[in-house]
């Protein structure tokens, strides 16, 4: 799984900077470098535009995993570089930037927009499967979200625009409660259609989040 990251424009990312002449640029070699949004080549293409928008880059690194605690050593290990910075830039997701606040007193801006927790399929291509709604329907939809499945995230069927199997909003795609139907009828489990909440509990996806798991394991 992999959080799937795109760059901002660089209109944008110069407009948060504004004030701020010098600028240190951080990486990071998991997610963002297989998005291809902010690893090496990534990384330099930026030190590269920011030089020629008129901005002095002290120095740059690619974090192994930004999100990790790691990340302030290396802070650490490069303190000459960013010290001389007016900002850090950093080219990660929105867990990235926000570790990077903990570990120092520069002002820290995201350079990417985090879209979504993906699983990998083709080559180049990530697919959203959990919102992480914090009340999961997986037991009774046979397995298939309809959270991120439907795009209209509709938990009690299909709405009234489906066509041949297909999404209304997306022809190209099946249609989640097709899939659920499908799936249901083919484990001799239709019946459960039946058995799913007509409101969804949303009380458990109320930021910010925060969850103490007992020793052992057990979160009781």
């Amino acid at each position: 799984m992999y959080m799937i990251t795109e760059q901002k424009p660089l209109e944008e990312v110069l407009q948060q900077m504004e004030g701020d002449q010098s600028v240190y640029v951080l990486g990071c070699g998991t997610c963002p470098a297989v998005c291809h949004t902010g690893g090496k080549p990534e990384v330099l293409d930026m030190v590269d535009r920011l030089t020629q928008a008129g901005k002095e880059v002290c120095g740059w690194m690619v974090a192994p995993t930004a999100c990790d605690e790691s990340t302030g050593q290396a802070l650490k290990w490069n303190a000459e570089q960013v010290q001389r910075a007016d900002s850090i830039l950093v080219m990660a997701c929105g867990y990235g930037v926000q570790t990077v606040v903990r570990h120092t007193d520069k002002a820290v801006y995201p350079a990417l927009n985090t879209l979504f927790l993906g699983k990998e399929g083709p080559p180049g291509e990530f697919a959203e499967l959990c919102l992480q709604c914090g009340a999961c329907l997986l037991g009774m939809t046979a397995g298939v979200c309809p959270i991120t499945a439907c795009a209209k995230s509709l938990v009690n069927g299909p709405c009234g625009g489906y066509r041949d199997g297909k999404c209304e909003v997306h022809p190209d795609r099946d249609c989640a409660w097709c899939q659920i139907f499908e799936r249901l009828e083919r484990l001799g489990q239709r019946d459960k259609l039946y058995s799913i909440p007509l409101l969804k509990d949303h009380s458990k996806f109320c930021h910010p989040r925060h969850r103490q798991v007992a020793a052992g394991g057990n979160s009781g």
